[in-house]
């Protein structure tokens, strides 16, 4: 599959000198990706192209319809075309195990859910606040001050869509181990800072290792509502974002007992939520 990450557009650059000049710019592809669950369409996401699949597998594990690797039978492209006749790969399918129920019809995202907010669409605020299959209260993890304050520039490397564009948004995950040492175990980039945490959380699901107990979650952007639940719903016990959470963000991640992190710049960071959990 062609992978549309980025792509070359012409762009006239001009200057407070009164100079300008033509020149191609390197953009951040944007395109819808449909959902079809048995054969049915069940929501309409725009998102970066590629990891098409880890981002369907986040995301119905965010919907509360999966959280076992088994329970999804396939994932596939499906029928659809451009223009020119070659294949789109805009929309998935997916087959879910024997036995396994589909999404509630009801709770069916009933328009497409923008690259700016994960929830839009959604039929009603009940199924805004699903509670996760993993608790993350008991969750163990210990992480160092000065690793917390690394992880943000660790992700920052990382990001080669970002290098070219400067108009994606990261999530990493981040292991922690008993001497309290992070390794970035997955890293992708997305349009949508949604879409980004939910095709982490899709690799981890299609590697069998939810739930993600001992690791935090760094996303370069804000700590929303809704990224504090995709990783409770992923059993990941620490979020931490470089700028700032809302406040139902933080209510959720007391009420969940993640450990949530804000502002983590430099030599400092604002926890505002299991406090105890990071060793200054």
């Amino acid at each position: 599959m062609p992978v549309r990450a980025t792509k070359l557009r012409p762009v006239v650059q001009l200057r407070a000198d009164g100079s300008s000049r033509d020149r191609a710019d390197t953009l951040a592809g944007e395109e819808p990706l449909e959902i079809r669950v048995a054969g049915a369409p069940y929501s309409v996401t725009m998102r970066t192209p590629g990891g098409d699949f880890d981002l369907v597998a986040g995301f119905l594990v965010s919907e509360g319809v999966v959280w076992e690797p088994a329970q999804i039978a396939s994932l596939a492209y499906g029928a659809g075309v451009n223009p020119d006749g070659s294949p789109s790969y805009n929309v998935v399918e997916v087959r879910l195990a024997p036995g396994r129920p589909g999404p509630d019809p009801s709770l069916a995202r009933h328009v497409y859910t923008s690259s700016s907010c994960g929830i839009c669409g959604t039929a009603s605020i009940e199924a805004v606040s699903r509670a996760s299959r993993f608790a993350v209260a008991d969750d163990d993890l210990e992480l160092p001050l000065a690793e917390l304050l690394a992880l943000p520039g660790r992700l920052r490397d990382g990001q080669r869509i970002f290098d070219s564009t400067g108009g994606v948004h990261a999530a990493g995950l981040f292991a922690v181990a008993e001497d309290g040492s992070a390794e970035l175990v997955c890293l992708r980039e997305d349009v949508g800072r949604h879409n980004a945490v939910d095709k982490v959380v899709g690799w981890a699901l299609r590697e069998g290792r939810l739930p993600l107990r001992r690791t935090v979650l760094q996303v370069s952007g804000r700590a929303s509502f809704e990224l504090v639940q995709k990783a409770w719903m992923a059993g990941v016990p620490a979020l931490s974002a470089v700028s700032a959470p809302s406040t139902l963000a933080v209510e959720l991640a007391a009420s969940a007992g993640m450990t949530l992190v804000g502002f983590s710049r430099g030599d400092r960071v604002n926890v505002y939520a299991g406090a105890e959990r990071v060793l200054a």
